[in-house]
């Protein structure tokens, strides 16, 4: 009898525990969203944070469908944080269809926007609070941390502050030679920006953030420290990315969530390729606007283009103009594919390549 009694004690401890073993490893999804974000980091104990939701729109269901289908691999069951960068719609643009699909716990922002929009500001007073008022709302600062079993993340920008100094804060050389750029009323300043702690691996996503409140992160003291993963700022774009940050985090593999058109310029590609300890740049997709000059090579691309030319240009498109009536980027209408991350306690981690199968494992420092 006692025998019997121990047994179904044991089983029932095992049924317990078995949720929360995922293999032990910190996964990491960057989405195909046609140059908007959208983010997964899956925990070993099953809890997760999803930033940013996509484009909106006619895209809706698209990009839904495609963060659904991240979501799905890592086996994630809900979203227990759904933190928004900031208000531009192809970062939160999605969220309704995605809050359709699988229950979002808390959703996490930087606050009021400061951008005025009819599209934004009537989601905000409408939709949003029909959204949250089914869970949580949290609207976050610098300092903050979100709780999620495995993982310490914590908050270092929001609406257009950055986290305090430290005395423990190295001296960044870099901030001498740093030139403001005019400030960014817009509401890429405001995006909350957030680091990531899992055992010894660490990863750094802030958004759009732009070059200034870079410079305000890292100087005159460097509050970020060194990075094993960096999701590149902004889509790659050069009014983000300044060196003053990119090179003092010194990332050994950086994610950028560009589109064929958007993101990956001459500038910000030669701020990245000359960071101090990269090792390797992956992106999501080809940029037009890299050219063959200065892309990653092809293995490291998780999509391409749909119509491919007979040759592709060494030198890079320039970017058009907002306004210019410039042709709209090549529309991908192929499958869509992922970078993923899985990364290890012990600080080591392997970023796979979606499209091609192509993986590469970067051993810990």
């Amino acid at each position: 009898m006692l025998k019997t009694i121990l047994s179904s004690v044991a089983l029932f401890i095992v049924v317990f525990i078995a949720p929360a073993q995922t293999g032990g490893e910190l996964k990491i999804y960057l989405i195909d969203v046609e140059g908007g974000n959208a983010t997964l980091f899956a925990a070993p104990s099953g809890e997760s944070i999803l930033i940013d939701t996509g484009n909106g729109g006619a895209n809706a269901g698209r990009d839904a469908d495609r963060i659904m289908a991240a979501i799905r691999d890592a086996g994630v069951q809900q979203i227990d944080h759904l933190v928004t960068t900031h208000w531009h719609g192809d970062h939160y643009g999605a969220m309704e269809e995605v809050s359709k699909r699988i229950p979002i716990r808390n959703y996490v922002d930087h606050g009021n926007n400061v951008q005025p929009s009819p599209a934004v500001d009537g989601f905000l007073k409408d939709t949003y609070p029909m959204l949250y008022g089914k869970a949580k709302h949290t609207v976050v600062k610098p300092g903050d941390t979100l709780p999620v079993r495995d993982l310490t993340v914590r908050v270092l920008t929001s609406a257009g502050q950055v986290i305090g100094t430290s005395s423990n804060a190295p001296a960044n050389p870099l901030c001498a030679s740093f030139a403001r750029q005019p400030e960014d009323t817009t509401e890429n300043a405001q995006s909350v920006g957030t680091h990531f702690t899992f055992g010894n691996f660490r990863a750094l996503h802030l958004g759009d953030l732009t070059a200034n409140k870079e410079f305000d992160l890292v100087c005159p003291g460097n509050r970020v420290g060194t990075v094993d993963l960096f999701v590149v700022t902004h889509h790659g774009q050069p009014v983000s990315n300044a060196d003053v940050l990119v090179h003092a985090i010194k990332s050994r593999v950086a994610l950028m969530n560009n589109g064929t058109r958007k993101g990956g310029q001459p500038e910000a590609m030669k701020v990245l390729y000359s960071a101090p300890g990269l090792e390797d740049l992956w992106q999501l997709h080809f940029s037009q606007l890299s050219g063959q000059e200065y892309t990653a090579p092809g293995l490291f691309i998780a999509n391409l283009v749909d119509q491919q030319p007979e040759a592709m240009p060494v030198a890079p498109m320039p970017a058009p103009q907002r306004g210019s009536g410039a042709a709209p980027a090549p529309v991908h209408n192929g499958p869509a594919y992922w970078i993923k991350v899985s990364a290890r306690r012990d600080g080591s981690f392997t970023v796979t390549n979606s499209r091609n199968g192509f993986s590469k494992t970067y051993q810990a420092r």
